[in-house]
């Protein structure tokens, strides 16, 4: 069932595995005041329906703003999903090598400065992170 969509994101809860997945969005200069809201949504959502896992897709993000800027995004989404009863997330790695140093670098960053409450893994395939996020077999 979808929960929200905008041009950014569509948030697609799945109530029989309690599994939230959210294609994450490109990271452009001009979107960073939509994202900040969009995130605030997303945690709204997962907030509401008590969402314990998510899976975020990265698999076709772009990113073009600076690596402050992509750091201060995933600082403000782990915070928003700290204030939740959030337990697990995955995120789909993207096929550019750009993206995926950025993202290991931004992960890193959160996990010093935070003291995270979910544990977060990577992976390259869609039913490997379902798996991990159910503890079953899709």
């Amino acid at each position: 069932m979808i929960l929200f969509q905008n041009s950014l994101v569509t948030l697609t809860y799945k109530p029989a595995t309690d599994v939230l997945e959210v294609q994450y969005p490109d990271l452009h200069g001009y979107l960073l005041p939509e994202i900040r809201h969009t995130i605030n949504i997303l945690v709204d959502m997962i907030r509401n329906y008590d969402v314990k896992r998510v899976l975020l897709d990265s698999t076709k993000t772009e990113i073009s703003v600076s690596a402050e800027e992509s750091r201060e995004v995933t600082q403000w989404l782990a915070v928003g999903f700290m204030t939740t009863r959030l337990q697990k997330v995955a995120r789909l790695q993207s096929k550019s090598e750009a993206v995926e140093k950025t993202a290991a670098s931004n992960i890193a960053h959160v996990r010093q400065v935070n003291q995270l409450p979910f544990a977060v893994e990577n992976f390259l395939d869609y039913n490997d992170a379902i798996t991990w996020l159910t503890g079953t077999t899709p």
